[in-house]
């Protein structure tokens, strides 16, 4: 389920599971993890992107607790994502 940034509190580092680079691919990860019963926080963040034309984009970046990296990865593989 999504969460804000507070409900993980200021001692945890949240660990980076994915960055969608498009809208659509992060309403559909969300679908995923939210019905998987995963606790997640979704951030606009910037990226660099492109290999001829670099330039600096934004996405939205996936994190998770530590303790649920393990089973979020094993979903979002099972759904067909590559985590981070």
């Amino acid at each position: 389920m999504k969460r804000d940034p507070e409900y993980f509190g200021d001692e945890i580092e949240l660990c980076l599971i994915y960055i969608a680079k498009r809208l659509k691919e992060a309403l559909a990860l969300e679908e995923v993890l939210t019905r998987a019963g995963v606790d997640y926080l979704v951030e606009p963040d910037r990226y660099v992107g492109g290999i001829v034309f670099r330039s600096e984009r934004v996405g939205a970046f996936f994190y998770v607790h530590p303790q649920a990296l393990e089973s979020a990865k094993a979903i979002m593989l099972r759904e067909g994502y590559h985590p981070y």
